[in-house]
C-alpha cells in the first residue's frame, strides 16, 4: 500500500532516524527529518495537506514522532517493522556510495573497546585510576541501552570520515529545520 501511495504523489515518508542511519541506507524518497531535530510544525507546514507516513528502523522512533505529530486528529501512519521489515519484504532502499565504510554502530564498539581495554591496561600497568576509564564506558554502554540514546554514536556521526556531501538539508532531500 505505501508504495501505491508514494507513486501516487500525495504522500510523504518522513524517516525519522539519524542522519549516519540514513546515510547508510534509505527508502527511495524518504524525507529525512531526525527525530532528534524533529518539529512537527515545521513537517507540517512544509508538507501542509500530504498524508504522512514516518518510519524508523523497527517502529519506537516512529511512533514518538507521529504522537508528537498528531494534531486536531490528522490522519498520520507508521511503516510497520520500519526500514527492517520493509528490507524483509524484499523493498528496495538505497545505498549510497558515500558515508562511512564501516557502520557507527561497530565504530562505537570499536571506540568503547579500545577505551576499556587501555583503561584496564592502564589500570594494571600504571594506576589503578586508570580503571575509572572502563568503568565510565560501561556506563556508558549501559546507559544507552536502556535509553537508546548513544552520545558515542552522536559523536563519531560527526567524525569527517563520516560526514557525505550534501548530508543534512540539501534541496529536496528534507524540510528546512
Amino acid at each position: 500500500m505505501l508504495s501505491q501511495w508514494l507513486a501516487d504523489g500525495d504522500t510523504i515518508l518522513v524517516d525519522v532516524r539519524e542522519d549516519f542511519e540514513h546515510g547508510e541506507e534509505h527508502i527511495e524518497g524518504a524525507v529525512l527529518v531526525p527525530l532528534s531535530k524533529f518539529d512537527a510544525d515545521t513537517l507540517r507546514s512544509a508538507h501542509d495537506g500530504m498524508r504522512v507516513v514516518f518510519h524508523c528502523r523497527s517502529g519506537k522512533r516512529s511512533a514518538d514522532a507521529a504522537s508528537r505529530y498528531c494534531a486536531d486528529g490528522e490522519r498520520v501512519f507508521q511503516l510497520a517493522g520500519g526500514i527492517d521489515q520493509w528490507k524483509a519484504s524484499g523493498k528496495p532502499v538505497v545505498r549510497p556510495m558515500t558515508g562511512p565504510r564501516i557502520p557507527i554502530m561497530r565504530q562505537v564498539q570499536i571506540a568503547a573497546g579500545s577505551l576499556v581495554a587501555t583503561g584496564v591496561g592502564l589500570g594494571v600497568l600504571v594506576s589503578s585510576w586508570f580503571l575509572i576509564l572502563a568503568g565510565l564506558v560501561g556506563c556508558g554502554l549501559i546507559f544507552a541501552g536502556v535509553s537508546g540514546w548513544c552520545g558515542m554514536a552522536k559523536l563519531l556521526a560527526v567524525m569527517p570520515w563520516n560526514r557525505r556531501s550534501g548530508q543534512a538539508c540539501g534541496a529536496a532531500s528534507c524540510c528546512s529545520a
